[in-house]
């Protein structure tokens, strides 16, 4: 009996990874869509009201996992961007590109709940706290990325000057993550670590789904990306004429 062997080097060709993310996303997508409906119901209706934020807490099922993912969408891009640098790859500064705009709506959807939340928390929207303010320069570096990719019409160059831009940039994550630990801030800590969780089943429940839902929608939305970014970039050849046709 033979045993089948994968070769997935060969997705390293954006020709070959386009037909791949075209099978994937749609179940990546499906999966997205089941999770953050489950994800809502409990949050809403399955998790007890905070004994002293009351309702104004549920929030932090959209606060939490997007920024948790706004500081991980960065590393994964920095990562891309990185390999691509060093190793000269297309597919990687493609893949770098395809997921920066949805970390800059993850950073963005982070600050803006953070701020709903702060305000009946702290009594402002916003305060120049450590780790707001680190939030803010993510969502700059962020942007940043996708102008200065804009700015530069030969995509390959584009793809090394944002890799520079993206490797700096990943100096920024751990200083959001450890910052209230390395300082005296308003933020509080976090409540789901490796010792434990400081929070009821049904919260932590709701969390967790909504976190995967939102990994889900973020490879979905990235495979989808890439496979636009693939077309514009391969244009001129045979295959994507033909895929297209």
């Amino acid at each position: 009996m033979k045993t089948r062997v994968i070769h997935w080097f060969k997705f390293a060709s954006p020709q070959n990874f386009y037909y791949l993310a075209g099978k994937m996303w749609p179940w990546f997508a499906a999966l997205a869509a089941v999770l953050t409906v489950i994800g809502l119901w409990i949050s809403f209706f399955v998790a007890p009201i905070d004994a002293q934020q009351g309702q104004g807490y549920r929030i932090i099922f959209v606060h939490v996992p997007a920024s948790q993912m706004s500081m991980f969408i960065y590393l994964v891009m920095a990562g891309w961007a990185g390999f691509g640098l060093a190793f000269n790859t297309r597919l990687s500064g493609m893949m770098a590109s395809a997921l920066a705009p949805t970390g800059a709506l993850f950073a963005f959807l982070s600050l803006v709940t953070g701020a709903l939340w702060g305000k009946p928390m702290w009594g402002a929207w916003w305060v120049w706290d450590a780790r707001l303010t680190s939030e803010l320069i993510l969502l700059f570096l962020y942007l940043g990325f996708l102008a200065l990719q804009a700015s530069i019409d030969d995509p390959r160059r584009a793809d090394k000057a944002c890799a520079i831009l993206a490797l700096v940039g990943a100096v920024n994550v751990p200083i959001i993550y450890f910052s209230v630990k390395w300082w005296n801030t308003l933020h509080q800590g976090a409540s789901v670590s490796m010792k434990g969780a400081s929070m009821a089943t049904p919260m932590l429940a709701g969390m967790l789904v909504m976190v995967f839902a939102f990994w889900m929608y973020t490879i979905a939305i990235g495979l989808v990306r890439v496979r636009n970014i693939i077309l514009d970039r391969e244009r001129h050849t045979e295959w994507v004429k033909h895929a297209v046709a």
